[in-house]
């Protein structure tokens, strides 16, 4: 099966929120006042939302016969 623009992006999508999250748990742990804190909580539950929303689209893409088993992401290392 040839790879889909749609699954790289979905891919792409998985890795993005998989490094937001990394980076709000990083940077809450540093943080130096509250506001750092409030920008960090933002990051990491958008990139909590989004890592959902990419792994239900990426179901439904291999529900679908789509998806492209080669598309690796970090999640699924």
């Amino acid at each position: 099966m040839l790879s889909k623009k749609c699954d790289k992006n979905i891919a792409r999508t998985i890795d993005l929120a998989n490094q937001m999250i990394k980076l709000a748990q990083s940077g809450y742990e540093h943080r130096e006042d509250p506001g750092c804190g409030v920008l960090y909580g933002i990051l990491l539950d958008s990139g909590y939302r989004l890592l959902d929303l990419a792994q239900k689209e990426k179901n439904a893409h291999i529900q679908k016969g789509w998806w492209d088993a080669s598309i690796k992401t970090e999640s699924a290392k």
